[in-house]
């Protein structure tokens, strides 16, 4: 048997070793993904308040001089 004999032997193992493992690694990114998107909480409802202000008029002082 020659080398390439067995390298072609060991490739397809390989390959399926290789596969398998960028499969759980994919399985457990998208796992914790999940949690993590189920873990945060819910917003919760928006509170609008309307107020209306009113200014008061300014005050001005004036000084009356007799010529």
């Amino acid at each position: 048997m020659s080398t390439l004999d067995r390298r072609r032997r060991k490739s397809p193992t390989r390959r399926r070793i290789v596969w398998a493992l960028i499969l759980a690694f994919v399985f457990a990114v998208g796992v914790a993904l999940g949690e993590a998107l189920n873990d945060n909480p819910q917003p919760g409802s928006t509170t609008t308040q309307e107020r209306t202000f009113t200014l008061l008029p300014e005050s001005s002082t004036v000084t009356v001089t007799t010529p």
